[in-house]
């Protein structure tokens, strides 16, 4: 399962960080971001994904989460 998150993280030390954090808590997943894009994209591709606690990571952090519809 592949999920798309549009955020407002700037750098990429943040996203480093961030995907450090989201790796905790799903560790058998592929994350990253696409920084150049203008909703600064998240991407996530797990065996399972909950939207509630990534939103809810990011903005633990800071950050604003949403899911790319």
């Amino acid at each position: 399962m592949i999920e798309v998150f549009k955020t407002n993280v700037q750098e990429a030390t943040q996203s480093e960080m961030i995907i450090g954090r989201l790796l905790e808590h799903f560790p058998n997943s592929v994350i990253n971001f696409d920084l150049e894009d203008c909703d600064k994209i998240l991407r996530i591709h797990a065996s399972e994904i909950s939207n509630h606690k990534i939103i809810e990571l990011l903005n633990s952090h800071g950050f604003q989460c949403e899911v790319l519809l």
